[in-house]
């Protein structure tokens, strides 16, 4: 379970505490990479059963595609698209490889497709998808 965040009336799981959400690109990768340790990483959608079919677990709770990770650290919700988790994804992007190629093309759709196509790589695992978005807060607090 995400860790959480006391309030007056609740526990807030830390990924809803707005007084907590990043505002820089380092502390986005920072708390995606929280948000996959604590949830786990997802393969091939932005989260399990995205539909509700099965599971009433808030989509936010439960294991994450490095896309939606990145976007529920901005805004709470991993389908919610802000210009913060965009710029992220973009810079992710800009890092990885899929079979030896780069991305592409320099579309939202496309980066986000690239970054998923990373993450969806058979046996990729949770400490690799960590060690990349670590690594890129390093990068961008090095070049910032």
């Amino acid at each position: 379970m995400a860790t959480s965040l006391q309030t007056s009336s609740r526990v807030l799981p830390l990924h809803q505490a707005p007084q907590a959400r990043p505002t820089t690109l380092p502390a986005v990768f920072r708390t995606a990479a929280r948000l996959i340790v604590a949830n786990g990483h997802h393969q091939g959608d932005y989260c399990p059963d995205p539909f509700d079919r099965i599971s009433k677990t808030p989509h936010a709770e439960r294991p994450l595609s490095i896309v939606a990770a990145i976007r529920c650290a901005v805004s709470g919700s991993p389908h919610r698209e802000t210009p913060l988790a965009e710029a992220a994804v973009k810079t992710l992007a800009g890092r990885l490889e899929v079979d030896g190629e780069p991305a592409w093309n320099d579309e939202p759709y496309w980066l986000e497709g690239h970054v998923a196509a990373w993450g969806d790589v058979e046996g990729r695992r949770v400490e690799s998808v960590v060690a990349v978005l670590e690594a890129a807060a390093d990068a961008v607090e090095v070049t910032a």
